[in-house]
């Protein structure tokens, strides 16, 4: 599926919810990696606001792009944005939506 680039430039983004691994399998509790680089992944919930309205996103980003201590509230510039939609099918239902994602997450504005 192709993905599609997030301009921020004009956004205020906030943290929302802290960094949780994001698992490749819950059963196992295999953690989901990076296929390029090999490095954990993680979901971080950003506000992201712009124009007079105001977003929460679930991002995923790999831990080499996250700085320690992300709290909620802390303002924050994402890198490499990108959407992309996904559709699969389980036990007979098709679902579908849209991942985001990030190269990195750095403190401030």
């Amino acid at each position: 599926m192709s993905s599609f680039k997030i301009d921020l430039s004009t956004a205020v983004v906030f943290v929302a919810t802290a960094p949780t691994p994001k698992m490749a399998n819950k059963a196992t509790g295999e953690r989901a990696v990076d296929r390029e680089t090999n490095a954990g992944l993680s979901t971080v919930g950003l506000l992201i606001s712009d124009e007079g309205e105001g977003n929460l996103y679930q991002v995923t980003v790999p831990e080499t792009g996250l700085p320690e201590n992300l709290v909620p509230g802390t303002p924050v510039s994402v890198i490499g944005l990108k959407a992309r939609d996904w559709e699969n099918e389980f036990n007979g239902q098709k679902r579908h939506g849209i991942a985001f994602r990030a190269v990195a997450i750095t403190p401030g504005v």
